[in-house]
């Protein structure tokens, strides 16, 4: 049960905005959505910031949702979580690979279920959301890892920007939509 409620799902006032949030989500809206247009000033913002973390960015569609389903896991957001290991499957990820996440709350996921980048975006994902600071180790076999600096910082930008995401989500007990298309 959300903290707040959330506002209706055939909500069409401020109307861009909740056009393009639509436009977005393929003509709905989840309850994220609804949450957030709560006040629209940051529902904006937000929408504009993780549209272009989600589809502007170089870093591999592969590895950005694998640091977004850690964080989901180790910050307890099902709602996150939910959402993205579609996307992770969608973006050439796993099964095996999705449940090795998922243990990464009780231990480190087994390195034979992913490749030396996928090792480097994880411990970087633990470590910044565990305990915010990367160690000099971590730092390193991230940047050997990735292509260049621009992904670097994305990535670490992509594992920022989703421990926001998390922690809203569940300071305000966001839960995830229902299978029956009730969000439409």
């Amino acid at each position: 049960m959300p903290r707040i409620p959330y506002l209706s799902s055939d909500l069409h006032e401020p109307a861009e905005l909740v056009s393009a949030i639509r436009a977005r989500r393929g003509g709905r809206l989840l309850h994220l959505d609804r949450m957030l247009l709560h006040s629209p000033a940051f529902a904006r913002g937000w929408n504009a910031f993780l549209g272009a973390v989600r589809s502007e960015l170089d870093l591999p569609a592969r590895l950005r949702e694998l640091a977004i389903c850690a964080v989901a896991v180790l910050n307890g957001a099902d709602y996150e979580f939910a959402h993205h290991a579609p996307e992770f499957l969608k973006a050439g990820g796993t099964q095996a690979q999705l449940a090795g996440v998922r243990r990464m709350a009780q231990e480190d996921p087994a390195p034979p279920l992913f490749n030396g980048v996928e090792v480097a975006v994880l411990r970087l994902t633990a470590e910044m959301t565990r305990q915010i600071t990367v160690s000099d180790a971590t730092f390193a076999e991230v940047r050997a890892a990735l292509a260049d600096e621009q992904q670097v910082v994305e990535l670490v930008g992509i594992v920022a920007a989703y421990n926001m995401v998390s922690r809203f989500l569940v300071a305000l007990h966001v839960s995830p939509e229902d299978s029956a298309g009730a969000t439409r």
